[in-house]
């Protein structure tokens, strides 16, 4: 039985599989904090999900800042959206106008791994000196026909590999065409990440939820700290 044939069983293989570049996505993570640098999530399409779990989330870190356009998002138009993913020199002009610095960690989602969009991200992350973290599938990305010269994984300095099977697709097994699972482990595996960070820096800055008591007080402190470097928030 395939471990995709499971949930359970997919999520801890995951998991397992992504230990060491966990804990060293975590160390990039504590390093960029302790350096006033930001965390810089990207993702086009779909992957823009993964964007939302690192961002102005409860329980989630404070010094993130999104890297995203509104020409990637399915929302404002999915088949122009796929096609600008599709578009050589977006990714870059995207990334030119973030300010990337070297103290930034700059954590690229993307399943297949092979369209411009994530590529120049990455590319120009890496030329600004940032930690590039590639959260992707390896064997997808192999499987799918390079649109960008490089793939997303062989520009990364760490790559949490999200084990999906080629076309995101696990069910059912016998002739998957459904039950995506990308978003399931991008989701996990940042979770894991959280927790890592936490153990190396209990005190780091994070956002408490809004819909619990006493915690306005919390959040507007933090706010005033990052108001300034994050102007989404």
């Amino acid at each position: 039985m395939a471990v995709t044939d499971d949930l359970s069983a997919y999520v801890a293989h995951v998991l397992a599989v992504n230990e060491a570049a966990v804990a060293a996505t975590a160390d990039a993570v504590a390093a960029t904090g302790h350096a006033d640098g930001l965390v810089r999530p990207a993702g086009a399409g779909h992957s823009l999900a993964a964007v939302l779990e690192t961002f102005f989330r409860a329980g989630g870190l404070a010094y993130v800042r999104p890297l995203w356009d509104p020409s990637i998002m399915p929302l404002t138009g999915a088949r122009a959206a796929t096609s600008a993913e599709r578009m050589p020199g977006g990714g870059r002009e995207v990334a030119a106008r973030a300010s990337i610095r070297a103290a930034d960690t700059v954590v690229v989602f993307s399943n297949s791994g092979i369209n411009p969009y994530p590529v120049e991200i990455a590319q120009l992350a890496r030329e600004r000196g940032a930690t590039v973290i590639a959260v992707t599938s390896v064997a997808a990305s192999a499987a799918a026909p390079p649109r960008a010269g490089q793939r997303l994984a062989e520009l990364a300095d760490v790559v949490l590999d999200t084990q999906v099977p080629p076309g995101d697709v696990t069910w059912p097994p016998e002739a998957p065409v459904t039950a995506p699972v990308s978003s399931i482990a991008t989701t996990v595996l940042w979770n894991a990440v959280l927790r890592a960070v936490h153990t190396r820096w209990p005190e780091a800055p994070r956002w408490r939820s809004a819909n619990v008591a006493g915690t306005d007080e919390s959040n507007a402190a933090v706010l005033a700290q990052l108001t300034g470097r994050v102007p989404e928030l």
